[in-house]
C-alpha cells in the first residue's frame, strides 16, 4: 500500500489515537504522543499541513517496530477504510 502524500501532522495524529497514542506535550510546532501499549513508546510528529514522505515513513516505521507488526500491516489499518 502507498504512503499519502498529503498527510497533516495533525491528521496522524488522529489515526495513531486508534493504537493508544494520545499527545502529552507541545514543542512550538511538534507534538510528542505517548502509548502505553507493549510498553511505553514516545514519537514525535511535526504539526506540518503536508508531512514529507521521509519524515512520515520513518514515524511509520517506528510505530510499527513497536506495536510488532509489519509496516504494510500498520498502513491497511490506518489508510485502507475499504469494509
Amino acid at each position: 500500500m502507498r504512503i499519502p502524500r498529503d498527510l497533516s501532522g495533525d491528521d496522524l495524529v488522529r489515526l495513531l489515537a486508534a493504537f493508544g497514542y494520545v499527545v502529552t506535550r507541545q514543542t512550538d510546532s511538534h507534538l510528542r504522543l505517548t502509548t502505553a501499549t507493549n510498553g511505553e513508546h514516545h514519537v514525535t510528529i511535526p504539526r506540518h499541513r503536508a508531512l514529507r514522505l521521509g519524515t512520515l515513513s520513518g514515524i511509520l516505521s517506528d510505530v510499527a517496530m513497536h506495536l510488532g507488526m509489519a509496516r504494510d500491516d500498520l498502513l491497511a489499518r490506518l489508510f485502507d477504510h475499504r469494509p
